[in-house]
């Protein structure tokens, strides 16, 4: 049978049988039209001709043509797919990646702004209006308790114990963790519940959500995304800021300082260590940098 006539085959699987978007789809589809447009050129036209060795290949081509380690992934996940499903419906006998592990990813390093630049965006809303007042909370919660922003955009008052300086935060699998909080970020939270929060709190329906926009409601992730951008830009900060930049940096500037990896990725919320063991890696490449810039012979 043709590889179209399989590939077609195929599709109508995934897409009746495993109800996937159609982002997800239209991937398949281009990523396996590649493949077997490459198998044509080999003149393979059968899946028994395919060995562990050709896929090999195949993704050494997609290397050479520059795509990245995630995209080779992900070739590489669509045709062990197809031939999953070559065997499972009795078209094939012979599956040429069951022997074969997938291609590492390449995890990109997240991007962090020095202490430097957290400083100058934290103090550039003007507290002498309401809403400079909660943009200042907003903003030293972000980065003193290394928050995701569907975290920020949901903490209650109930939630934040001001006696023991502990966030009590549900997060990703509903899972809860306690998070120490600053002395700073926690008496700019004390000014805006006191001074700002209370003229727009009776305006709109805020479902107990501490951070409410001036119609009183809780706010968007755009809204917070619009909240950073601005003070970002007013500091000067000539690089993408946006909300969870703070908590790459927040976990980057605690290991930088000596803290304990077992306690940041707790204070983050991973569930595994690996996640947050990135941040390590930050961190040694923001040692690596400040060599260079000032050793006399970096």
């Amino acid at each position: 049978m043709p590889w179209e006539d399989l590939l077609e085959q195929f599709y109508n699987y995934i897409a009746l049988e495993k109800s996937l978007a159609d982002n997800t789809l239209q991937s398949y589809q281009l990523d396996l039209q590649r493949y077997t447009e490459f198998l044509n050129r080999r003149d393979i036209d059968e899946v028994v001709q395919i060995s562990p060795e050709i896929i090999q290949d195949y993704t050494a081509v997609l290397g050479e043509l520059g795509l990245s380690a995630n995209s080779i992934s992900r070739n590489f996940s669509a045709i062990r797919s197809f031939h999953k499903y070559l065997v499972l419906d009795g078209l094939s006998e012979h599956n040429p990646t069951e022997m074969l592990e997938t291609p590492r990813l390449q995890r990109k390093l997240p991007e962090v702004l020095s202490v430097e630049e957290i400083f100058k965006i934290i103090e550039s809303p003007d507290t002498e209006v309401p809403a400079g007042v909660r943009d200042r909370a907003i903003l030293e919660i972000l980065y003193g308790a290394g928050l995701r922003v569907s975290e920020l955009i949901d903490l209650k008052l109930e939630q934040v114990l001001f006696e023991e300086s502990l966030l009590r935060i549900t997060g990703k699998g509903n899972k809860e963790r306690y998070v120490p909080v600053g002395e700073q970020a926690l008496n700019a939270l004390k000014m805006y519940i006191a001074r700002a929060r209370p003229l727009v709190a009776k305006t709109g329906k805020s479902f107990g959500r501490i951070f409410l926009n001036r119609f009183g409601k809780p706010f968007s992730r755009m809204g917070i995304l619009n909240i950073v951008k601005q003070y970002a830009l007013l500091a000067g900060i000539d690089k993408r800021v946006y909300p969870h930049i703070f908590r790459h940096s927040f976990a980057t500037h605690l290991l930088e300082n000596g803290a304990d990896l077992r306690a940041v990725q707790e204070m983050l919320g991973h569930s595994d260590i690996a996640t947050t063991q990135i941040y390590t890696h930050v961190s040694r490449e923001y040692l690596r940098a400040e060599y260079k810039s000032f050793h006399p012979r970096g």
